[in-house]
């Protein structure tokens, strides 16, 4: 419980806790940041960890040289890559023993609701995963699990990677020092994480009209 205050508070006050980490760190603050979105992506046990608002913040503090916006975007991208690989070669080596052991914390409700989004959208999935959380975790290793070809993962893999890295960290470095937004900075978070929930809504609800339809 203690855990999952600690974690809440670390997301909703993410400009002040990063900003301790930063002053305390200094360059080790990149390799900090590198593990956070690496197990964020790569470890199917770790879902809950900050992804879109961590990359926001980041931007944030490279918009005021506390990092370098260039290192910060590489260093993040090479993360978000190789954690989301991990997790495939997770899924495909040990994906369906993980699942099915009893002790293992995994939801399989998870699980289930991005295997539809294979069925949706295919290969797509490892794309529009990068921008949804829970599902940016398990897609990956549900594409292992399921034996997608790793050629066909990663080619879908770079381009959402890429995609969410860039968007997340430029949006902090060119819009999270305006004043309004500094002012309200926990709020803003909390802004983008509701955004980031927008498309799992819109499928939950169209599941639900599904479901009401056929019953």
């Amino acid at each position: 419980m203690e855990l999952i205050k600690f974690i809440v508070d670390f997301i909703i006050h993410i400009d002040i806790h990063l900003g301790q980490i930063i002053s305390t760190y200094g360059v080790v603050t990149y390799a900090i940041l590198f593990g956070i979105i690496f197990m964020e992506t790569g470890l199917v046990f770790t879902p809950f960890l900050p992804g879109d608002s961590l990359l926001f913040a980041a931007g944030a503090f490279a918009a005021l040289n506390s990092l370098n916006v260039y290192v910060l975007w590489i260093i993040l991208l090479l993360a978000a890559w190789i954690g989301n690989s991990s997790n495939y070669w997770i899924g495909y080596f040990f994906g369906k023993k993980i699942v099915a052991h009893p002790k293992i914390p995994i939801d399989e409700k998870h699980i289930k609701e991005t295997k539809k989004f294979f069925d949706q959208y295919g290969g797509k999935t490892i794309i529009l995963a990068r921008f949804m959380p829970f599902f940016r975790t398990f897609a990956p290793f549900v594409a292992g699990v399921s034996r997608m070809s790793y050629k066909k993962f990663i080619s879908y893999d770079l381009i959402g990677g890429f995609l969410w890295v860039t968007v997340g960290v430029m949006a902090g470095y060119f819009f999270g020092n305006i004043k309004f937004v500094k002012e309200n900075f926990s709020l803003v978070i909390i802004g983008v994480i509701l955004i980031s929930l927008i498309p799992i809504i819109i499928e939950y609800v169209k599941h639900r009209r599904n479901a009401n339809r056929k019953s």
